[in-house]
Parts: structure tokens; C-alpha cells; sequence
């Protein structure tokens, strides 16, 4: 091993100072002290030679060194996770071990436990990481050994499933429509309190494409979160969008405008091609891919 390189456990407290936003934070994520993650730093800076976090008045932030630095050091960090889930998880033909699954908040939130479970009943020795993110995470880098995605996986490499489409669209909770009148068109809806998105242009692009005439400052609830929308939806807020399979588990949340307004999107199931021989990364995705199947059934508008 080259000496001159640094330890990986510096580059990980790199990492940790940068999400965290500070020595106490990362400190409380690690483990560790404060002194220790100070020390860290303090190393990998001058085994480098560079200067990685400058202070300002919202905490340590990323020079222009430290930027760069970071694509780097999430790479080496999924490494170091998929050798750690391979190491964890016993010979490939065996279903026992660990398989780290991402999804969407919304899928991993609110569909994905209650399927994990009966797949536990299944598999009692493979061990469940569930990691919530509408980001897209790289299985090609091992962020993740198995992803469900609301978009067609990009890299081509990736074996792939689409499992068909789930249809969402408008509700509101009966407490707010014994106050509030229900819509009879779109153009209504400027007379309701509305829930949206916030900041994330994403959000904004799709509501472009649906052609519906709604901006973010029509939104009296704003988050960037689909689980705090969904769960100010439930409170009786206002108007605000789910997915059907989602709210006819939810006697109290009533259609808004579905004969106006309802969209579609798919939904994929995707592994790293060098997993379909562990059986257990083969089991997970064959357990997914059925039950989202049917689950995606119960989401159309005509089921």
C-alpha cells in the first residue's frame, strides 16, 4: 500500500463533515468526538496539501478543493458498503444476508414495508436496508443492490423491469370538503387551499406537462418532501396529489377532478447485472417485480 495515500477512514470523516455540516454532527454520526473528527481532517488536509472547509456563518463548508474531492470519496464510500453487504451476506447460491434496496420516497415509504414483510415471512435470514430518495442512485457504483424507480433506469447496463404504470391524481380528506365546496373544474381549484411543491424544478416541469394551470404560489402547503404532502393531505389541509393504490387504502380521502386530471408513471425494478447469480440480490428482485406488479394494478384509474 502506498503510504502516501490516505486512510480511508479520513476520507470517510470527509464525508461526514460535509453532510453533516459541521465536526459535532459528523462527530454524532461516526461515533466519535469532536477532537477526533477535528484530527481527521486535519490529516487527510495535510496529506493532500490542500484546504478542504472553509467556516462560515452556516458552518463548515466544501472549498473549491473539498468539491471536488467529493464525487471521490461517495465513490469510495459505496465501495467500501457493497464490500461490506458481500461480506455480510455468505455464499451466492444461499438466500441469507443483507440486500440494500433504494426507492422513491412515496414507494419506499408507503408501499414498500408492508411487501418487506411478507418477503421477510419468506426469507427470515436476508436483512432489509430500505434507502429513501428520489434520487437516482448508482447501482453500477453499489450505492444500492436493487432500485425501484418511477423513470427508465438510464444505464443501460442495469437488468431492468418495468413493471407497468401507476396512476395518481387529486384528493382531499373529507374533514376539508365539509368546509370547502368540492371543485367542478380546474379553474376551482384557485379557490382551494392547495398542496405542492416547493424548490424542486422537477416538480415544477411535471405540472408544465400536465398543462395544469397551477404555479408554486398557488400552493398554500409547500414541500419538496412527497411524504409531507402526502401527509398534510391526510391532516385535511387541502387538495394535494397521491397515488390511487395509495389513497383507496383511505376510506376518508375522496377523488378530486379524476374525469379532468390524472397522471401516469412508470415504474421499474432494477439490479446490477454482476447480481442476478446471488441469489439472494435474485430473490429480492423477483419478489419485488411480482408484488409491484400487482400493486401497480390497484393503482390505475380503471382497477
Amino acid at each position: 500500500m502506498d503510504p502516501h495515500v490516505p486512510d480511508w477512514h479520513l476520507f470517510r470523516a470527509f464525508l461526514a463533515v460535509v453532510r453533516a455540516g459541521s465536526l459535532s454532527g459528523a462527530a454524532r454520526t461516526l461515533a466519535t468526538t469532536q477532537p477526533t473528527m477535528g484530527r481527521q481532517i486535519a490529516a487527510l488536509e495535510a496529506s493532500l496539501g490542500v484546504k478542504l472547509f472553509t467556516r462560515s456563518i452556516e458552518g463548515l463548508l466544501p472549498t473549491e478543493a473539498g468539491l471536488r474531492l467529493i464525487p471521490s470519496a461517495e465513490a469510495m464510500a459505496g465501495a467500501a458498503e457493497t464490500a461490506r453487504r458481500a461480506v455480510s451476506s455468505g455464499k451466492a447460491d444461499e438466500a441469507q444476508g443483507t440486500v440494500r434496496i433504494t426507492a422513491s420516497e412515496v414507494i419506499g415509504g408507503e408501499v414498500l414495508p408492508s411487501l418487506l414483510t411478507g418477503f421477510h415471512t419468506l426469507y427470515p435470514q436476508i436483512s432489509v436496508e430500505l434507502v429513501l430518495s428520489n434520487r437516482n442512485e448508482d447501482l453500477l457504483r453499489g450505492d444500492a443492490d436493487v432500485a425501484v424507480r418511477m423513470v427508465r433506469p438510464s444505464q443501460a447496463a442495469l437488468v431492468a423491469r418495468r413493471i407497468g404504470n401507476i396512476d395518481a391524481g387529486l384528493y382531499a380528506h373529507q374533514r376539508y370538503l365539509k368546509e370547502h365546496p368540492m371543485p367542478l373544474c380546474l379553474h376551482d381549484l384557485r379557490q382551494h387551499a392547495l398542496i405542492g411543491y416547493d424548490r424542486n424544478p422537477a416538480h415544477s416541469r411535471m405540472i408544465e406537462m400536465m398543462g395544469v394551470p397551477l404555479t408554486r404560489e398557488m400552493f398554500a402547503f409547500r414541500s419538496d418532501s412527497d411524504l409531507a404532502q402526502l401527509a398534510a393531505l391526510r391532516a385535511g389541509f387541502g387538495i394535494g396529489a397521491s397515488q390511487l393504490g395509495i389513497a383507496r387504502q383511505d376510506r376518508n380521502l375522496v377523488p378530486v377532478l379524476h374525469t379532468d386530471l390524472l397522471f401516469s408513471m412508470d415504474v421499474w425494478v432494477a439490479i446490477h447485472p454482476d447480481m442476478r447469480r446471488d441469489r439472494r440480490i435474485r430473490l429480492t428482485f423477483d419478489y419485488l417485480v411480482r408484488e409491484l406488479t400487482h400493486y401497480a394494478k390497484t393503482s390505475r384509474h380503471e382497477a
